[in-house]
């Protein structure tokens, strides 16, 4: 064995092996996330996972929090778990692509259809499927996908957009995601790579003029001040997970992992239900402060579908086709799947 793996395997012992922190705890297990208290993913954390870990556990296990990025960003919390030094972490499913594409297909745009659809089908067989994978592949048992911020909804500066030939020219604000690249080019737009902390500013100086982002953090951060036209197109999910390191998971005993199952099962269906009603909360907030909130016809949203259909041929290879098709099946979206077919994207 070399130096390193024996290294890490002492260490994920000494997490896993964690003494008594307090009169009731016999084992704490360390959650890094940047969630907080106050939105879904904490919220979730402080009335499911916990409470429930202890109540199953008999106060044999405790998760211990740590908020706002505290301990890491969402890339390095999966790093340090495998290096035993937290057992538990979130991310988005983007960010968990760092560790292999285990869950990309998460992040195919239209891959559902509305908010309902994406808890159900995640909540289930999918989750199911692609945690399996991720244990597999990535040394991370993922337990539960979930979304934080429902979809991701267009907001810009300059003029109403109903249909994707009313973005021609228009700068939209994008992440470093290869597929969300190329879905606003293919729209007719200008992707511009952009600092999130900057886009308020930005959009007030005219340095971009839209973005594509879901709506409470567009409400957080207050960008529909500036932003007065919204059009709800949907299309990327804004999906997340909970794993744990599978070296540590696999230490635990036979109930320990039965106990930490539970609990994040439970999490899972609480964030769900927080994640939807700061969904409409933010989407109350905003039309009450601008110009347009359009909502596409069932024709636009196909021209809408079309424009995503690049976005799936670059991830090729990246998911499952067989999965993403029955996803999409079951949602009733045959013409979707028809144009996907079509292109070879399935």
């Amino acid at each position: 064995m070399k130096k390193y793996d024996v290294l890490k395997a002492l260490a994920v012992a000494a997490a896993v092996m964690l003494g008594a922190e307090g009169a009731s705890a016999e084992k704490v297990l360390k959650l890094g996330t940047v969630g907080r208290p106050g939105m879904p993913i904490g919220d979730a954390i402080e009335q499911a996972l916990m409470p429930k870990a202890a109540e199953v556990s008999g106060g044999k296990i405790t998760i211990e929090p740590h908020y706002r990025g505290s301990l890491c960003g969402e890339q390095k919390c999966g790093e340090q778990a495998n290096q035993g030094l937290l057992q538990l972490w979130t991310s988005s499913t983007a960010n968990f692509g760092n560790f292999g594409t285990a869950l990309s297909i998460f992040d195919l745009p239209y891959l559902f259809k509305s908010l309902d659809a994406a808890d159900r089908i995640a909540e289930g067989w999918l989750s199911d499927a692609q945690c399996k994978v991720a244990a597999e592949t990535t040394g991370h048992i993922c337990f539960v996908v979930y979304a934080s911020g429902g979809f991701r909804h267009l907001g810009n500066a300059e003029r109403p957009i109903h249909v994707p030939d009313d973005m021609k020219g228009v700068k939209i604000r994008v992440t470093k995601s290869p597929i969300e690249y190329t879905l606003i080019k293919t729209w007719g737009a200008v992707p511009v790579p952009y600092d999130w902390t900057q886009l308020y500013q930005g959009l007030q100086t005219g340095v971009v003029s839209g973005q594509y982002v879901s709506i409470p953090w567009q409400h957080l951060s207050k960008l529909h001040e500036v932003a007065k036209y919204y059009t709800k197109i949907g299309g990327a999910w804004s999906g997340n997970q909970i794993s744990m390191d599978l070296a540590q998971y696999e230490q635990l005993s036979a109930d320990e992992k039965k106990w930490v199952r539970t609990a994040a099962a439970e999490f899972g269906s609480s964030v769900r239900r927080l994640d939807q009603q700061w969904v409409q909360e933010g989407i109350d907030a905003i039309r009450k402060d601008i110009k347009e909130w359009y909502v596409p016809s069932d024709a636009e949203m196909e021209l809408w579908r079309a424009g995503a259909v690049g976005a799936w041929k670059n991830a090729k290879g990246t998911y499952d086709p067989e999965l993403a098709e029955r996803a999409l099946a079951e949602q009733g979206l045959d013409d979707f799947i028809a144009t996907l077919k079509q292109a070879g994207a399935l």
